[in-house]
């Protein structure tokens, strides 16, 4: 999970993934980062850490990280909140670039009424936390269960 500061957004999606994962039995790493340095080894933002614990998600053992080249070769897949930290996550990667396992993570949503990037609450209030937090959660349990059916049909 990719945002620009890895203090709002993508830790949401970290957690949200991770906590829907664990749920359904899924053995899987999740983890988050930005593509910025701004805030390195910070807790996520405190409104994203109340939303989330009012959700019944913990994300407070989280701290921020700066996307690596070396992110594109140990992970299967990398979602990003927006178009822009993609465009900055591809030249990261460089040449570990990769199309088959990168994606928006609103791309799970692309059939409905959503709109196409996750959009950044750092500068908003309190309602654009919870605003985030949905739309992050829906395209969560969409990608799980994507991912799941893709598993079955694969084994």
């Amino acid at each position: 999970m990719v945002c620009l500061g890895n203090i709002c957004r993508s830790p949401l999606a970290h957690g949200i993934m991770q906590h829907m994962a664990d749920e359904r039995g899924l053995n899987w790493e999740i983890d988050s980062a930005g593509t910025g340095s701004w805030h390195l080894g910070s807790a996520p933002h405190r409104l994203s850490q109340k939303v989330a614990r009012e959700k019944g998600v913990d994300i407070s053992g989280q701290r921020a990280r700066q996307l690596a080249s070396s992110d594109f070769t140990y992970y299967d897949l990398i979602l990003f909140m927006d178009k822009d930290n993609k465009a900055d996550g591809k030249a990261i990667a460089g040449e570990k670039w990769t199309n088959t396992k990168t994606a928006l993570l609103l791309d799970s949503l692309a059939n409905s009424h959503q709109p196409s990037e996750v959009p950044d609450p750092y500068f908003g209030g309190e309602d654009g936390f919870y605003a985030v937090y949905a739309l992050i959660s829906n395209a969560c349990k969409a990608w799980i269960d994507k991912l799941q059916r893709q598993q079955t049909t694969t084994t």
